[in-house]
């Protein structure tokens, strides 16, 4: 995969996480900023950040509950350590900071 299909696909996954998590309910701020970075804030003060890394061509998550690295590889995200889905992944980590059960769509 190039940096421009990977800046792409990564792209277009941050901002349905972006618009995931507007909708699941939760008390989360969501902010996507420059450079493919998504911020989520909880009422508590914690944070995740999601964020494309170009050159390892991979989207890492960083939450309270530790540092996740997903690689894109037929057509879904997957955590390089155990092969968790992406959003499956993160209505987890959400979940925990939100301190509610979360579905991202």
């Amino acid at each position: 995969m190039t940096e421009s299909e990977f800046s792409e696909i990564a792209d277009q996954t941050l901002a349905r996480i972006e618009r995931a998590v507007e909708d699941c309910g939760a008390d989360v701020d969501v902010e996507l900023k420059e450079g493919g970075v998504l911020e989520l804030e909880f009422a508590d003060g914690s944070r995740i950040i999601v964020n494309r890394h170009n050159a390892a061509r991979e989207i890492w998550v960083a939450a309270r509950s530790g540092g996740y690295h997903f690689r894109y590889a037929d057509g879904r995200w997957r955590n390089t350590r155990d092969g968790e889905e992406l959003f499956s992944a993160l209505a987890r980590y959400i979940g925990e900071q939100a301190g509610e059960p979360v579905r991202l769509g």
